[in-house]
Formats: C-alpha cells, sequence, structure tokens
C-alpha cells in the first residue's frame, strides 16, 4: 500500500497530469489509480490544486442532465471530487457511482443530499454530504418528504389550473419523470407552452412565495434533518445561506439556530458571491464554530454558473471535508 499523497508533492502533480491526459498504457493507468485514491480518500491533507464541488444535482430532482451526463461534464470541467445533492431523494447516486467505476472516471463521488426545512415561515435547504445512502432513518425522512412533495404538487396544479392552465400537474409530473417533482418542473412547463417569458417568471408571478399558485410546503424542521444526517454518518451544510430573503439580523438568528441544531457547516462559497458575501459567511463560520463548505448548486449548464466555477476555499477556513479524515459515527451530539 503506497504512503498518502502529501499535497504539492511530485506525485500529486503526477496524479494530476496523466489522469487529465488519458494516457491509457497499463503501467501508468496503475499508477494514476493508486495515486487518485491516495490524493482524493485523505481528507485532513487534500491539496488546493483539487477541483471540489460540493452541492449539484441531476435530473432525479430539479436537474437538468442525468447522472451519468453530469459525471461527464464534471470529467471534462476537470472535477476532482463531486458530491451529488438531489432534492430530498439519493435516487442518483448509485448510477453514478457506478458509472464512475464502469468507465474508469477519476472522480471521487461524495453521496449526498439536500433537505428541504422549514423555518419561521422560511425555506431552508440542509445538505448532507458522505452519507450512507441506505440509513434507515434517513430513507424514512426521504419517505416523507416525497410525500410532501406529491401533495403540494398536486396543490400547485390545482391553483395553477384556476390560473387558466388545464392539466399543468400531469404535465410536470410527467416532465419529473422517475425525478422528484418541484415547482422548477412547473416553471418548465409554463415557460415551454409560452405562458410566461422565463423560468424566473413563472416564480415570480404564480408559483413564488406569496404568488397566486404559491402553496406553503409542510418540510421537516432543520433539527429534524441535520439528525437524520448525523444518523446517517454525514455531515450537515445550509446550503447558500446569502440567498434567503433574510435581513442581517435574522440570518445570524438561523445561523444561531443552525448551530443550537448541531449543523456542522456553512455553505460559504458559490459561483456568484461578492467577495464581501464570502468575507461574511466565513466570519459566521468562525464565530460559531462551524466548517465551511462549497459548491456550484448545479443544476444545468448556463452562463452564469457551471461546475466547479469560482470555488476555492478560504485560507482560514475550516473545510467540511476535515470532518471526514475522522471515524464515522453514527450519531453525533453537539
Amino acid at each position: 500500500m503506497p504512503p498518502p499523497i502529501q499535497r504539492n508533492s511530485l506525485c500529486y502533480l503526477y496524479h494530476y497530469q496523466f489522469v487529465r491526459s488519458k494516457i491509457k498504457s497499463p503501467i501508468e493507468e496503475l499508477i494514476m489509480n493508486l495515486m487518485s485514491t491516495a490524493v482524493l480518500d485523505d481528507f485532513a491533507n487534500l491539496s488546493p490544486l483539487l477541483r471540489i464541488d460540493l452541492h449539484s444535482h441531476t435530473t432525479c430532482s430539479d436537474g437538468g442532465l442525468s447522472p451519468e451526463e453530469l459525471i461527464d461534464r464534471a470529467s471534462n470541467f476537470q472535477i476532482d471530487i463531486l458530491a451529488i445533492t438531489d432534492h430530498d431523494t439519493v435516487a442518483g447516486l448509485d448510477v453514478a457511482a457506478n458509472y464512475i467505476l464502469e468507465k474508469n472516471i477519476p472522480i471521487k463521488l461524495i453521496k449526498g443530499i439536500e433537505i428541504s426545512t422549514a423555518w419561521q415561515g422560511f425555506e431552508i435547504h440542509i445538505v448532507g454530504l458522505n452519507i450512507d445512502i441506505k440509513n434507515t432513518q434517513l430513507l424514512q425522512l426521504i419517505d416523507q418528504q416525497q410525500e410532501a412533495r406529491e401533495s403540494r404538487a398536486i396543490a400547485i396544479g390545482e391553483k395553477l389550473e384556476r390560473c387558466g392552465f388545464p392539466d399543468v400537474y400531469h404535465k410536470a409530473k410527467e416532465r419529473a419523470g422517475a425525478g422528484t417533482i418541484t415547482r422548477a418542473h412547473f416553471a418548465k412547463i409554463l415557460y415551454q407552452q409560452g405562458d410566461v417569458p422565463s423560468l424566473q417568471k413563472a416564480f415570480d408571478k404564480y408559483i413564488g412565495k406569496g404568488q397566486r399558485a404559491y402553496v406553503k410546503p409542510n418540510w421537516c424542521s432543520i433539527k429534524q434533518a441535520v439528525e437524520v444526517i448525523h444518523a446517517a454518518g454525514g455531515s450537515a451544510v445550509m446550503a447558500h445561506p446569502i440567498r434567503y430573503d433574510l435581513s442581517s439580523k435574522w440570518l445570524r438568528r438561523l445561523i444561531v439556530q443552525f448551530k443550537e441544531d448541531c449543523g456542522d457547516a456553512l455553505e460559504v462559497v458559490l459561483p456568484q458571491m461578492a467577495p464581501q458575501q464570502r468575507d461574511l459567511m466565513l466570519n459566521y463560520c468562525l464565530e460559531y464554530g462551524l466548517h465551511a463548505s462549497m459548491g456550484s448548486d448545479f443544476h444545468y449548464p448556463s452562463k452564469w454558473s457551471d461546475l466547479g466555477r469560482n470555488l476555492k476555499m478560504p485560507e482560514r477556513a475550516s473545510p467540511v471535508w476535515h470532518l471526514w479524515a475522522e471515524p464515522i459515527e453514527p450519531i453525533k451530539l453537539c
């Protein structure tokens, strides 16, 4: 067994060059496989040269690419470590893992999920990273969340019908296929029918909070989500805190609640963030003793955001993957 590869070592540079050059000679392939495992599994000493994206979606929820297509895109974008975090489902993870193995793609897959929660009338998303997707408590929560999604989707369809859009629920359901139905599927149907000029306008005019076809969700609490993620051996991350429509005072309250509920990390780096926003999120991490995560929240290719874009962990941050260097405990107590 070769020793772990240290960051910035010649071995790492060799790995990085040859993995990306797709050389096929047997000896080089063997060396690459050994080095790839060592580099990407040594979470305490991950090289800053690695490209890491810990938030992405597939067609198993509201993403535009299948798990296989997402992995191919991540490979083309030279992503080294990728988390798939579909909304309230883990359906795409085994598909992605098997595809990586079958095609011998040099990507470390982090198994994840994005759980929708309710807090003070706001919808807050909690990402679970490095989870056991067979965990019973996790699967029970997923079933509960899926039932809530289906009930909400039916109610949204009924409201949109009263707005003059017949049979939109069944069209959105068909669009979702075997994946989780979300409001994004309704937005895509309205856009495709020419009822709105853009996807965002569907939210602004009909299905966004406070609009005619909005239906309040019946999600679990932040505490429930964190407890289940921990039971599955994972780390609980508050997704994109800067995107919630909260004042500074309420954002701090949310972070305090998250910390009290034993949350592990904040998503401090997103593709579209001003430097002062990153500094603010980092300061919250430092103030409340939270780790830091980063991710593109990739759904589909666009000119504004893509896999791995502008993702760099701040120097003073304690990366969430440092938690994975320790033995996984079934239940974490804070």
